[in-house]
């Protein structure tokens, strides 16, 4: 709980550092990173390049600041959500609670830097109290996951080796993994990623997250990922690019810990599976586990792609739908088309939707929000959607 004297500066505060909070955490960033470099490690370059991880930050920030000087006084579940995905994300790169100070010292000092003497002493320590309830909420929701997987974030990271590469859709190919050390591949729930750090030919380590696209008990990983091509300007993705062209069967692959909250529910209600382009991916895990486990479950499997060319993991999909009791598959494409499935945008108007579905969305974020409100207009509770972001956008 924020002390009565530092809400009270937050709440003056708030809309300057919120309207400088991009300008703030750029500062943060680059004078962390010139101080330790070997952080760089941890954080995605593109994300850096194209302002999204600044952006993401400062609004975790100043939403968490929102919430600890709102009206209600509820300064814990508004954030639960934001801070279960930051703290599977860290867990999934291996932050450890003896770098927050580290974060700490160089956050606040980026306020001071770009707001000046308008940060006196009481400014300051108001602030400096927002971080430290942040960053122990997230310690503590970190420490219990590393916890619950029996992980150690000092040795978080496994060698697996690529014992299949597939080629799934244009631009789209499959790698399945395996430990390198034959050691038991781990638990995770369908819905879960886990991230890949790449050494890149200029000495750079980079991580990325990717979803895990088939369900879990079948002795490896997979990973089904799209290359990125950049356009308007923005660069290819380096590592989705060095993956397609430089990775191979029997190579290694470095790999963090199945992470994510986005996870098929275990009741036996009706679920609703939501996807657009490489949004597929962990849509395929979860219909892999429900046909394995709950096969007469209702389900309805949606999707939208450029083509049936770009559509990645169609077939496999329709295979397991094929085998299923209660199955629809309603597919949407932008380009031409002679398979009868639908032409344009996904239309939410025309989802079957039964009492009590469950509906789970992964795909760019105008297409998740769009979803969204149509599913709640047609009167599914916002609780009952859940969705998928790749990168660092946070969806509200």
């Amino acid at each position: 709980m924020l002390s009565t004297a530092s809400a009270a500066v937050v709440r003056a505060t708030l809309p300057v550092v919120r309207a400088h909070a991009v300008e703030i955490t750029g500062e943060f960033y680059s004078s962390m990173f010139a101080a330790h470099p070997e952080l760089l490690d941890l954080f995605n370059q593109g994300n850096q390049a194209d302002g999204r991880q600044q952006l993401a930050l400062a609004s975790a920030v100043a939403g968490f600041a929102e919430h600890l000087v709102s009206e209600a006084g509820d300064d814990a579940a508004p954030f639960d959500r934001v801070a279960e995905r930051i703290a599977h994300k860290h867990v999934s790169l291996g932050i450890r609670a003896e770098q927050y100070p580290v974060v700490g010292h160089h956050l606040l000092n980026a306020v001071g830097t770009v707001l000046g003497a308008a940060v006196t002493p009481e400014v300051f320590a108001a602030w400096h109290e927002v971080y430290w309830l942040l960053a122990c909420r997230l310690i503590a929701a970190e420490a219990r996951l590393y916890e619950r997987g029996d992980l150690d974030p000092a040795r978080l990271w496994r060698r697996w080796r690529v014992a299949k590469r597939l080629d799934e859709a244009v631009d789209v190919v499959s790698f399945t993994l395996v430990p390198d050390d034959g050691a038991a591949v781990p638990d995770f729930l369908p819905g879960q990623y886990v991230s890949v750090a790449v050494d890149l030919p200029d000495g750079r380590r980079q991580p990325r997250q990717y979803s895990l696209s088939h369900g879990p008990g079948r002795g490896s990983l997979r990973i089904t990922v799209r290359r990125v091509r950049g356009h308007d300007g923005a660069p290819d993705g380096v590592v989705s690019n060095h993956l397609h062209d430089h990775v191979t069967e029997d190579q290694i692959l470095v790999l963090g810990p199945p992470a994510g909250e986005t996870t098929l529910d275990i009741g036996d209600g009706p679920v609703l599976l939501i996807s657009a382009g490489i949004g597929i991916t962990p849509m395929a895990a979860m219909l892999d586990h429900l046909a394995r486990t709950q096969p007469t479950r209702r389900i309805v499997v949606a999707h939208a792609d450029r083509s049936p060319a770009h559509h990645a993991l169609r077939r496999e999909c329709a295979q397991i739908a094929s085998g299923l009791g209660e199955v629809d598959e309603l597919y949407w494409y932008e380009n031409d088309h002679d398979d009868g499935s639908r032409s344009g945008l996904l239309d939410v108007d025309v989802l079957p939707l039964t009492p009590g579905t469950t509906a789970y969305l992964c795909g760019p974020l105008p297409f998740m929000h769009k979803i969204r409100a149509g599913l709640i207009r047609r009167g599914l509770s916002a609780e009952r959607v859940h969705y998928e972001v790749f990168g660092p956008g946070m969806l509200d």
